[in-house]
């Protein structure tokens, strides 16, 4: 019989599985690690390019996994970091795929926030596009009603 806690951990890491596939999916990459990193370093950027409260209301609706890795390493008092232009933002993207470069950082980026559409509440995607420059919520696509 498995536990409660049991559960809990499975689900956790079954929630986590499922936004890595679907983000594969969404680039159409056999390599789950490569999503999982871009998913990772994806986080990393958008939280360190909002305020504070706006990192911590997007942190609050990401599952329990995802969430640990968005809070990894995170300085609330750099935040929002000084240059938070798009390419401050791609070249952060790429900095996380230095051995293995993305043949369209743009184009992963825009994956990322579209698996974001669709595993988040729509007005925290809102939010969340509206805090970042205009250059970034360009990139952003909206969201279908």
């Amino acid at each position: 019989m498995t536990t409660n806690y049991e559960h809990s951990i499975n689900h956790a890491a079954q929630v986590t599985r499922e936004w890595v596939v679907e983000l594969a999916r969404l680039l159409d990459w056999e390599d789950r690690q490569r999503a999982w990193r871009l998913l990772r370093v994806s986080l990393h950027a958008i939280r360190d390019w909002l305020d504070v409260n706006e990192a911590s209301q997007l942190g609050a609706q990401l599952p329990t996994l995802i969430r640990g890795i968005y809070y990894e390493g995170w300085q609330p008092s750099r935040t929002p970091v000084q240059d938070r232009g798009k390419d401050a933002f791609l070249a952060r993207i790429a900095d996380g795929f230095k051995g293995e470069p993305l043949s369209d950082p743009e184009e992963a980026v825009c994956s990322v926030f579209r698996l974001l559409n669709v595993r988040i509440s729509a007005g925290e995607v809102a939010d969340v596009r509206g805090r970042l420059p205009k250059t970034l919520r360009d990139l952003w696509p909206e969201m279908k009603s």
